[in-house]
């Protein structure tokens, strides 16, 4: 009896908790829209993360890492607005019921990404076309440089032609 009766109350606690799991890229916000009854007590829980790309692993967060954690009322009103560090939790308790805005965002300039690889391939695309535009430049100065000489040449021969011919 008593087993069944901690069965059907761990089963009411699973019901009436939600869990979210996202991946988000550096300085993405990401929210969240919640529908909150009046005087709910909401608890969340973050970890940030760098994705290597190399290992394809998450490394631990760096120092200075963190989320930036806004959250507003259906009123539009600001409830919470707080910089946390790269893990931790954050709670607050709804004073009014309905649409509750819960918005994370990293505060990263420097990460590659958290759930692709998006920064890694502009630079890549940056570097390439860097690379394709000195070379670009180095073949048109070739192709001015063989143009000029072409013509250099067939001034002389032209001259040789008239000095034989004695035109000249």
């Amino acid at each position: 009896m008593k087993s069944h009766l901690i069965g059907i109350l761990l089963s009411f606690w699973v019901a009436v908790s939600t869990a979210l799991y996202f991946h988000s890229g550096e300085r993405e916000e990401k929210c969240i829209i919640e529908d909150i009854p009046s005087d709910i007590l909401i608890t969340g829980s973050y970890k940030v993360q760098q994705w290597d790309i190399h290992e394809h692993r998450f490394l631990e967060s760096a120092p200075g890492l963190g989320m930036f954690v806004t959250i507003t009322t259906p009123t539009k009103e600001l409830l919470l607005s707080k910089l946390y560090g790269p893990q931790g939790t954050f709670s607050f308790t709804s004073h009014l019921p309905g649409e509750h805005n819960i918005c994370l965002q990293s505060n990263s300039t420097k990460l590659i990404s958290f759930g692709g690889s998006k920064l890694e391939r502009e630079e890549y695309f940056r570097l390439t076309s860097e690379e394709t535009n000195s070379n670009i430049l180095w073949w048109a100065l070739a192709q001015t440089l063989i143009l000029i000489l072409v013509g250099v040449w067939q001034m002389k021969c032209l001259k040789d032609f008239f000095i034989a011919k004695k035109l000249v």
